[in-house]
C-alpha cells in the first residue's frame, strides 16, 4: 500500500488529523453502530490507527453524549487521549480526557473519555443505565483481561436491559472476531486490511542455557551497531528489565538513551519511555507487555521479542494467585511485532527458531480462567447475578475458581450463606479495591485506623509505591517521605478511600492502628507461624513460606502476609514472602484466642502406616502444638485410614498376585462392558470410603488389611447381576481337561499353552461369549515359546509345518501329526517303548 500520509478535517472544527489504514472502514463502523443493535467487532492491524482514530470518527457522528474509551493499561489510556487531543489542537481535559485510579483529567466539555478497563467496571457497577454515555469501545480486547470481559458482559446486560441504544464496538488487531461477534448477537466483523509500514520478521534463536537477559542484551547491541533508528524490546518483567539494562548501560553509544518501562514505574518514567527521542539521539526501550498495544513509540524501527511475559495464574487448592513465565500466544507476536511498523519501516527480531511460531498458542489465555475471581464474584452478586455464570462472557468462569471465591467472600463476611450480599459486602463494593483490601479497609475503626488500612490498601494496590521492600511497615515510612507527585495522587486517593467507607453496623471493627492487625483482617489465612530455622514461616491456610534468613522479618514472633510469591523452588510448595507485616506477641495471642482451635483429631501417620489419635491446637490448617491420644471412637478412624491410602497409591494396599489378576480381570470386564464403573487407580482411590471401608471394620493400619479382604472388597464393585466369570474368566479349560490361567494384558487377556493341549480344536478359542479371541502363546514340551496368534485354524494350515519339522526332531516323545485339526490333545509324552 502507498505510504503517503494525507490529510483529513473533521466537520465543523477545521482541526486535521492524519489518514491512516483504519481510515477506510471508519464510515462503515458508524453505519454499524447506528443500527440496531448497535454493536460491532473492528479487526485492524497495529499501526492501523484504530485507537485514535476509531473515537475521534465516531464523536463526529454523534451529535451528543460521551464515548468511553476501555484501555488495558494506565501508560495506554493517557497516551491515547493525549494522542487524540493532540490531533484536535487541544490539551487533554478538553474534548478528549482521561480517567483512572490516580489521576482524572475531564471537565464538563469532555465528549471523549479514555479509561482504564477497572475504571468502565465502576462506572457500569455504579449507574447501570451509564447515564450521558452514547458508546463505548473496548480497545485491544484481544487481551481478554478480566476487567475488559466483565465490562463487556456488564455494558451487554445494560444495552439489553436498560439502554438499547447503546453503542458497542469491540477493537484489536488479533482478534477472534467471529467469536466476539457471536457473543454481541452475530454483530458485523469489519476488517481494516494492510498495516501503515511493512515489518520484515527475523528469527535468532537464543544459545543454549542462556538467560534471556543476556539475550536480549546481546541482540540490541548487535542491532544498534547495524542500523539506525530506536530499539523496543520486550521482556517478561521488571526483574529482567533492569538486569538487562544493568548489562546495556555501560556499553550503549553515546547518542542513545535507556528507558525502561513497566507498571510498576512512575507516570512520568512511563512518559519518558514513550516520548520520541530528541533530535540526533536514539532510544532503546526496555518493556513488558506495557508496550504491547495501543501506544506508539515514535522513532522504534526494531522490536526484539524474547517471546516471554508474565501472567498471573490462580491455584484454587491453595487460595493463592501467582504469577508464572510462559510463552506468549502468536497474537501477542504479532502485536509486538506491530510496533515496529507504525511511523516507519521495520524489522521484528524474535529470539526463538521460525518453526516454534508452529507451537504457539493463537490467543493469549483469557484472564478468567486462570485468576482469582473473588473480586469478579463480588461485582457479579452486587450487579444482580446469582453467579458469575449467569453473565454472558466469551468464556465461562471456571467452577473451581469461583467456588473457591464465593468461599473467601463467606470468610470475609461479604456473602452470607444464601450467596448474597451482606451489609459489609455491600460496604466492600463500593469501594475501588479488591475483596481482601476492601474488607481491611471497611473492617477498621474511624479515625487513625481506618487512615492507616486506607493507605495500607493503596500501597498494596500500586505497584513499586514504598519500595521493594517485603517489610510494609518500612514501605509506608518511605511513602510517607516521598515527595512525587505519584506519592501524593496515592496519598490523595487514600484519603478519598478512608472518606468513601459508609457507616452502618458492619459489626466489630479493629480499632488499633496495627498494620498487622488490619492486615489480619483481608488474609485471615495467611497468618506465618514460624517453624524450624529462622526465616521458614507455615501459614494458616497449611502452605509453607519462607524470607531469607538475613532480612529482619525471619525472626519475628508472626507475619501477616499479604503477597507471597513463588519459589525458586516450585516443587518444594514454599512460597516467598514479597510483602508482609510483624505481628507482635499480644496481637499474636489475641488472633490465637480468637480464632485457633483445640480439637481431638484422628490422623494417617505415613511412617507406620497407620492411624493415631492427636490432640492439636491449629490456626486455620497450620498445627501449633500436638500430643498423642488414645483414638477416639467411631468412623473416624477408618476414614482417616482411607486418606492414607489415598496419599500413598493404590499400591499401599495388599495386592498379592491372585489379588492382582483379579483387579486386572475386572478391569478387562469394565472395558468392554458399558455399565460397568471405573475401575482406574484414580477412581479406585476416590471410592476407597465406599468399596473398601465397610470391608474393613475395625483395622487402624494398613497392614492389617488382608489381600482376601481386599478381593472382597473389589468384588462388591461388580454391578448387580454381572457374573464377571462368563466376562472374564479366570481359567481356560483346555481340551485335555486342564485348567490354565489368562492373563489380562492392558492389550487384551493372555494364553500361554502348550500346543499339544489344542490339538483337535478348530476354533479358535475366546472368552466374553464367543466375542474376544484369547492370544494364544503357543509353548513347546519344555514350555518355551514358539508361536504367537490370534488364529489356531491359520495357524495349523501354515506355520504348523514348519513348527512340527524343527521340534520334531527335539521332542521325539511328544506327538506332531500332520494334521493336528484332526489329532487327540494330550498333555503327556507318548509311552517308551
Amino acid at each position: 500500500m502507498s505510504q503517503t500520509r494525507h490529510q483529513t478535517v473533521k466537520a465543523g472544527t477545521g482541526t486535521p488529523w492524519p489518514e491512516l489504514p483504519v481510515s477506510a472502514v471508519l464510515p462503515e463502523v458508524a453505519r454499524a453502530l447506528e443500527q440496531a443493535p448497535h454493536r460491532a467487532v473492528l479487526v485492524a492491524p497495529p499501526g492501523a490507527g484504530k485507537t485514535t482514530l476509531a473515537p475521534l470518527h465516531l464523536l463526529a457522528s454523534l451529535p451528543e453524549g460521551r464515548i468511553l474509551l476501555a484501555e488495558p493499561r494506565r501508560v495506554a489510556t493517557r497516551a491515547a487521549a493525549s494522542r487524540m487531543a493532540q490531533l484536535l489542537g487541544e490539551a487533554p481535559g478538553q474534548t478528549v480526557g482521561w480517567r483512572m485510579r490516580l489521576d482524572t483529567r475531564v471537565s464538563a466539555s469532555t465528549r471523549i473519555e479514555v479509561v482504564t478497563e477497572g475504571v468502565l467496571t465502576r462506572l457500569l457497577l455504579a449507574d447501570p443505565e451509564l447515564s450521558g454515555v452514547s458508546a463505548v469501545l473496548f480497545d485491544e480486547f484481544h487481551e481478554r483481561s478480566l476487567d475488559a470481559d466483565l465490562g463487556l458482559a456488564l455494558a451487554l446486560e445494560a444495552a439489553g436491559a436498560l439502554r438499547p441504544d447503546l453503542r458497542i464496538l469491540v477493537m484489536s488487531a488479533t482478534l477472534d472476531g467471529a467469536r466476539v461477534a457471536g457473543l454481541l448477537g452475530d454483530a458485523p466483523v469489519i476488517r481494516s486490511e494492510g498495516r501503515a509500514f511493512p515489518v520484515e520478521i527475523r528469527h535468532r534463536a537464543p544459545e543454549p542455557g542462556a538467560r534471556v537477559e543476556d539475550e536480549v542484551a546481546r541482540t540490541i547491541l548487535d542491532e544498534l551497531a547495524a542500523g539506525s533508528g530506536s530499539i523496543l524490546a520486550f521482556l517478561p518483567g521488571a526483574f529482567e528489565i533492569e538486569r538487562t539494562a544493568e548489562k546495556l548501560r555501560s556499553r550503549l553509544p553515546g547518542d542513545t538513551t535507556l528507558c525502561p518501562l513497566y507498571a510498576a514505574l512512575p507516570p512520568a518514567a512511563q512518559d519518558e519511555a514513550i516520548r520520541p527521542a530528541p533530535a540526533g539521539r536514539r532510544k532503546v526501550v526496555l518493556a513488558t507487555t506495557i508496550a504491547e498495544t495501543s501506544i506508539t513509540i515514535d522513532g522504534v524501527t526494531t522490536v526484539v521479542d524474547s517471546g516471554l511475559k508474565r501472567q498471573p495464574r490462580f491455584e484454587p487448592a491453595t487460595g493463592l494467585q501467582r504469577l508464572e513465565t510462559v510463552r506468549v500466544s502468536l497474537a501477542s507476536a504479532e502485536q509486538r511485532a506491530g510496533r515496529a511498523g507504525r511511523t516507519a519501516p521495520g524489522t521484528a527480531i524474535r529470539l526463538w527458531r521460525a518453526e516454534q511460531s508452529g507451537a504457539l498458542q493463537p490467543f493469549d489465555r483469557p484472564e478468567i480462567l486462570s485468576a482469582d475471581l473473588s473480586g469478579l464474584t463480588l461485582d457479579a452478586v452486587s450487579w444482580g447475578a446469582r453467579s458469575p455464570a449467569d453473565l454472558p462472557f466469551l468464556d465461562p468462569p471456571p467452577a473451581a475458581a469461583l467456588a473457591e471465591a464465593a468461599a473467601l467472600l463467606r470468610d470475609l463476611g461479604a456473602l452470607d450463606e444464601t450467596g448474597r450480599l451482606t451489609a459489609m459486602g455491600e460496604a466492600m463494593r463500593l469501594l475501588p479495591l479488591a475483596p481482601r483490601l476492601a474488607r481491611m479497609v471497611a473492617g477498621a475503626a474511624v479515625g487513625e485506623a481506618r487512615n492507616l488500612a486506607s493507605r495500607l490498601a493503596v500501597l498494596l494496590s500500586e505497584p513499586g509505591l514504598g519500595g521493594p521492600s517485603p517489610d510494609l511497615a518500612e514501605r509506608l515510612r518511605r511513602w510517607r517521605a516521598e515527595d512525587g507527585a505519584r506519592a501524593r495522587d496515592a496519598a490523595a486517593l487514600a484519603r478519598r478511600i478512608a472518606a468513601s467507607v459508609p457507616e452502618g453496623d458492619l459489626g466489630h471493627r479493629e480499632s488499633d492502628a496495627d498494620p498487622a492487625r488490619l492486615l489480619a483482617l483481608a488474609y485471615p489465612d495467611r497468618i506465618a507461624i514460624p517453624r524450624g530455622a529462622p526465616g521458614q514461616f507455615i501459614l494458616s491456610n497449611g502452605r509453607g513460606a519462607r524470607i531469607d534468613e538475613r532480612d529482619a522479618l525471619a525472626r519475628v514472633p508472626a507475619l501477616v502476609v499479604a503477597d507471597l510469591g513463588e519459589s525458586e523452588n516450585a516443587q518444594a510448595r514454599v512460597g516467598t514472602i514479597r510483602a508482609a507485616a510483624v505481628l507482635d506477641r499480644e496481637a499474636l495471642d489475641a488472633i490465637l484466642r480468637a480464632r485457633a482451635v483445640e480439637e481431638d483429631a484422628v490422623v494417617f501417620d505415613p511412617a507406620s502406616r497407620s492411624v493415631r489419635g492427636r490432640r492439636r491446637r491449629r490456626l486455620g490448617r497450620a498445627i501449633l502444638s500436638e500430643q498423642p491420644i488414645a483414638l477416639p471412637p467411631g468412623e473416624d478412624a477408618g476414614l482417616a485410614l482411607m486418606d492414607g491410602a489415598r496419599s500413598l497409591g493404590l499400591r499401599s494396599l495388599p495386592f498379592d498376585n491372585e489379588t492382582e489378576r483379579f483387579l486386572r480381570r475386572m478391569r478387562f470386564a469394565a472395558s468392554a462392558e458399558p455399565d460397568w464403573p471405573a475401575l482406574d487407580d484414580d477412581a479406585l482411590l476416590a471410592g476407597l470410603g465406599s468399596w473398601l471401608l465397610p470391608y474393613v471394620p475395625g483395622v487402624t493400619a494398613l497392614g492389617a488389611i488382608t489381600p482376601g479382604q481386599l478381593r472382597t472388597a473389589l468384588q462388591s464393585l461388580v454391578p448387580p447381576g454381572t457374573r464377571l466369570d462368563a466376562l472374564a474368566p479366570s481359567h481356560f479349560t483346555a481340551p485335555t481337561g486342564h485348567a490354565h490361567p489368562i492373563r489380562y494384558e492392558k492389550d487384551g487377556p493372555v494364553l500361554a499353552i502348550r500346543v499339544q493341549e489344542l490339538f483337535g480344536l478348530t476354533v479358535h478359542p475366546a472368552i466374553a461369549g464367543g466375542r474376544l479371541p484369547l492370544t494364544l502363546e503357543l509353548l513347546s514340551p519344555a514350555s518355551r515359546p514358539i508361536q504367537i496368534t490370534k488364529d489356531l485354524p491359520a495357524f495349523w494350515a501354515g506355520s504348523w509345518r514348519d513348527v512340527r519339522a524343527d521340534l520334531r526332531g527335539r521332542y521325539p516323545r511328544h506327538p506332531w501329526p500332520e494334521d493336528p485339526a484332526a489329532a487327540l490333545p494330550t498333555a503327556r509324552a507318548k509311552p517308551r517303548g
